[in-house]
């Protein structure tokens, strides 16, 4: 498991737990992937819009600047949670792109660790193996790539 993105003033304070690394100074996104075209997408809504929309706009925009690069992109996709063959929960993913990457935004003064534990159950309960978690609330956009 991985978690790369900008350094985050919000989280470098926070205690480091084993299972929830938080790996700075990673060399930015490869912009040919589909992370870091995602990414890029990410930073023309920011700027277009720029912060303090209420989470479900930039979602709507962010499907919208996706389908107009060509991606598909489904929202608010719902993932059951079993326990020994029993239905014990959901989880709903904010965006899932090319079936092959979640997607998950905030609006938050800062990003914590259950945003982090949110991602990492997201990707358990769907299989994927990677999520993108965004946060649009400041003028300066903040991610963290999440992978299993």
């Amino acid at each position: 498991m991985s978690i790369r993105g900008p350094p985050s003033e919000n989280l470098r304070n926070l205690p480091t737990y084993p299972h929830y690394p938080i790996v700075e100074n990673q060399p930015a996104p490869d912009p040919n992937d589909l992370f870091g075209q995602v990414l890029a997408a990410s930073f023309e809504v920011a700027n277009t819009l720029g912060p303090g929309f209420l989470e479900k706009v930039y979602e709507r925009a962010l499907k919208h600047e996706l389908t107009l690069r060509g991606f598909h992109v489904r929202t608010q996709v719902t993932y059951n949670v079993i326990y020994k063959d029993h239905l014990v929960g959901e989880y709903c993913a904010d965006l899932i792109v090319n079936a092959e990457l979640a997607v998950e935004l905030k609006c938050t003064e800062l990003l914590l660790r259950q945003h982090l534990a949110q991602c990492l159950n997201y990707l358990k309960a769907s299989k994927l193996k990677t999520c993108l978690l965004i946060n649009f609330q400041h003028a300066k956009l903040s991610y963290k790539r999440i992978s299993l």
